[in-house]
């Protein structure tokens, strides 16, 4: 169904985490995201942006993601009379990159969209799963003992993939540590977060022994001769995060053999439609993919629950329960039960919005009629 946008609400908001999350990039103690809010002759919809507070993740950062809407990416949509969500990356293909912005007005339009029908945002986008088994990201702790400890509470929880972030003098011995101290049966990852360069391949080789499911993003998001190089050096799979930005990029990456699996963030590729583009890519290529997480409140995680219904979702992705990350969120909570998550079943998104809760969470807002 087509709408016609009448207004776009902005919010920063800032979600206290439960446990400081530490990666390569930084420390993490707060979640601040843009939440937008489309309004329209249809209804409303909400969209979330995953660019961080600084650009150490991306170029991309809540304040420049803000700026780009409100002065490029809007006009392009504001004039349009029946705007259908299939239409916004094309509308907003003449605005260079900024895809984490996109996606958040993408996402909003499509969840309006998919309200008024009454349509899950899980069928629209084709998946078939009521519930995705979720794995948990764990950062760089101050010792290994209280690695163990926190390892030990997720599995306690019922995780059943565990990720390790890991960096330059902080990736054998942690590793080594996790697997001795829970067994081979433990389904295990490490994620670098490109902290690595080509001459650590020596290092990077050393985690073969540990039956590693994969080695995600080890060297520089444009290096992709160099995953390539690495791929063929070491035993363990690469795979492959912030390289991948469209299902062009994800094919390019297949052609030269610089992964073998391949995390999608709809917010990173520009939208949950060039999401499902490289899920299909991936499929086509027999290459197993699954959904990275980006510390998303209840909006995104519902998003990223639906994408992760697509059949081609073979591996736990970093969706979590809401107690992850925050004691209290801006929709109800996504509870792990039986090492499952539910995926919403409701129109859209599939959740509602508490309205108390945003506003309390929320340090700005800025509504632009259109």
């Amino acid at each position: 169904m087509a709408m016609r946008i009448e207004a776009v609400e902005l919010r920063r908001v800032s979600l206290p985490l439960v446990r400081r999350f530490r990666t390569s990039l930084g420390t993490d103690t707060v979640r601040e995201a843009l939440v937008v809010r489309v309004m329209g002759d249809i209804g409303e919809g909400w969209g979330e942006c995953v660019a961080g507070s600084d650009p150490s993740y991306s170029a991309e950062y809540v304040d420049s993601a803000w700026l780009t809407i409100r002065q490029h990416l809007l006009p392009r949509l504001g004039g349009v009379p029946d705007l259908q969500a299939v239409e916004v990356a094309p509308l907003l293909s003449a605005v260079k990159g900024h895809r984490m912005a996109k996606a958040a007005l993408e996402m909003a339009v499509l969840d309006a969209e998919l309200r008024a029908v009454g349509m899950p945002l899980s069928t629209f986008l084709g998946g078939a799963s009521k519930a995705v088994t979720p794995g948990v990201s764990v950062g760089i702790t101050e010792t290994i003992p209280e690695l163990l400890e926190v390892v030990s509470g997720y599995l306690a929880d019922g995780y059943r993939r565990v990720k390790l972030k890991i960096e330059p003098a902080w990736d054998v011995s942690p590793v080594r540590a996790v697997r001795e101290h829970f067994g081979d049966d433990l389904c295990l990852q490490v994620d670098a977060n490109a902290a690595y360069r080509r001459c650590d391949a020596g290092e990077l080789a050393r985690l073969d022994e540990f039956g590693l499911l994969m080695i995600e993003q080890p060297l520089d998001e444009e290096d992709l001769l160099g995953h390539a190089q690495l791929a063929r050096r070491l035993a363990t799979p690469i795979c492959l995060d912030e390289s991948i930005v469209s299902a062009r990029s994800a094919a390019d990456a297949l052609a030269l053999g610089a992964c073998s699996i391949v995390n999608i963030k709809a917010g990173r590729v520009g939208g949950y439609l060039e999401a499902r583009a490289v899920h299909d890519v991936c499929t086509a290529h027999g290459v197993p993919v699954w959904c990275g997480g980006m510390l998303e409140t209840g909006i995104g995680r519902a998003a990223n629950l639906a994408l992760a219904a697509l059949p081609g979702f073979l591996l736990p992705g970093d969706i979590s329960a809401t107690s992850r990350y925050f004691s209290e969120d801006i929709t109800a909570p996504f509870v792990l039960r039986d090492g499952q998550i539910d995926v919403p079943r409701g129109p859209g998104l599939g959740v509602e919005v508490v309205e108390a809760t945003l506003e309390a969470f929320t340090s700005e807002t800025e509504v632009i009629r259109i």
